[in-house]
């Protein structure tokens, strides 16, 4: 199944997160904050990242951005549920992310951004979720 590599300082977020994904058959990856998801992106190589935007270090934006530069295609979700957030949604738009959402988000919702996320990384590349 696809590795989905979460990026979000809040804990609970990134546990229930994590929970629902590991229940719907994925393998997940966590990280808390933008700096530490750069580096495990780049580790790892994930099929999909889904990433909050307002982080201490370093940015959910500065994160999409590191991210297009390694890897072009890679398949983004953003979230953000804070001060300025409809503005970040925006930008993280513009700089790559195939799906916003705003905070908080239904985890139905999620697993189904997910799946379309990787169902149209796949066709774009030819490999599997």
């Amino acid at each position: 199944m696809a590795t989905i590599l979460i990026i979000d300082d809040e804990k609970p977020i990134r546990v229930l997160l994590r929970k629902t994904l590991e229940q719907a058959g994925y393998d997940v990856i966590e990280a808390r904050d933008g700096k530490e998801g750069i580096r495990l992106f780049r580790q790892t190589l994930p099929a999909l990242v889904i990433t909050d935007l307002l982080m201490p270090d370093q940015d959910g934006i500065e994160l999409i951005m590191a991210v297009r530069r390694d890897a072009p295609t890679a398949r983004i979700i953003a979230f953000s549920g804070g001060a300025g957030g409809l503005d970040c949604l925006e930008s993280a738009k513009l700089l790559g992310a195939h799906r916003t959402m705003r905070k908080p988000v239904a985890m139905a919702e999620v697993l189904q951004a997910v799946q379309e996320g990787l169902r149209r990384g796949s066709s774009a590349n030819g490999s599997s979720p």
